[in-house]
C-alpha cells in the first residue's frame, strides 16, 4: 500500500511522541494500519509525505542512490538575484559538505491553503517563492541551502516526490492539510 498524505505544519513524521507536552503526530489522522513514512518532513515543513507498508518501495523512494527528485515550493525572505539561483543550481557548500546541484527557479506565489500559524510578513522586507528540486535528503537541507545563499526560508511545502504529486493526488485536486489517500504505485 502507498499513501499520499498532506502533512500539516507542526506535525511530527512519527506516530508517537514522548515529549511533554506531546506534540501532534501522524497518529491523529486516521492513516491505515501498518504504514510508515517513506522519508521525513520536519515538523515546521508541510506537504507531501508518502507512507507505505512495503519496505522495498520505501527504500526506492528514500535512498539517495535512486535519486528520486523531491520538489519544494519555498517562500524565502528577500528578492532572489541571479547569482543566488545559480549557486543553488551549482550546489551549495554546507557544514556537512557540498550539496548536489539542484533545479531552482522563481515562481509566482502559489495558491496554497493558509498556514496555521501564518507566516509573519514584514512590510519592509520582500519575500519571494522558489521552486527547488533536489535529489538528496539531508537534515533540513532546503532550509540550509536557501540560508547559505542569503535567502532564509519562511515557508516550505513539498509538492512532489518522484512521480507522486500533492496537487495531482486526487484527480488534479489538492489534498488539503491532514487529508490522505491511497495511490497507485508507479
Amino acid at each position: 500500500m502507498l499513501v499520499a498524505f498532506n502533512k500539516p505544519y507542526g506535525v511530527l513524521c512519527q506516530f508517537t511522541d514522548r515529549s511533554q507536552p506531546p506534540r501532534p503526530t501522524l497518529a491523529g489522522f486516521g492513516l491505515p494500519a501498518g504504514v510508515y513514512p517513506a522519508g521525513r518532513l520536519d515538523h515546521d515543513s508541510e506537504g507531501l509525505l508518502l507512507l507505505t507498508d512495503d519496505g522495498a518501495l520505501a527504500h526506492r523512494l528514500t535512498d539517495p542512490r535512486h535519486k528520486q527528485p523531491k520538489t519544494y515550493w519555498v517562500q524565502v525572505e528577500g528578492d532572489p538575484r541571479p547569482e543566488q539561483l545559480r549557486a543553488l543550481r551549482d550546489g551549495v557548500e554546507l557544514n556537512d559538505g557540498p550539496t548536489r546541484p539542484a533545479q531552482a527557479r522563481c515562481i509566482d506565489a502559489p495558491a496554497l491553503w493558509p498556514r496555521d500559524p501564518p507566516v509573519r510578513h514584514r512590510k519592509t522586507v520582500p519575500d519571494a517563492w522558489l521552486e527547488l528540486q533536489i535529489t538528496e535528503g539531508r537534515n533540513r537541507q532546503v532550509r540550509r541551502m536557501t540560508a547559505a545563499v542569503g535567502l532564509p526560508t519562511l515557508r516550505l511545502v513539498r509538492v512532489a516526490v518522484g512521480p507522486y504529486r500533492l496537487d495531482r493526488a486526487r484527480d488534479g485536486a489538492w489534498l488539503m492539510p491532514g487529508d490522505w489517500l491511497a495511490v497507485d504505485r508507479r
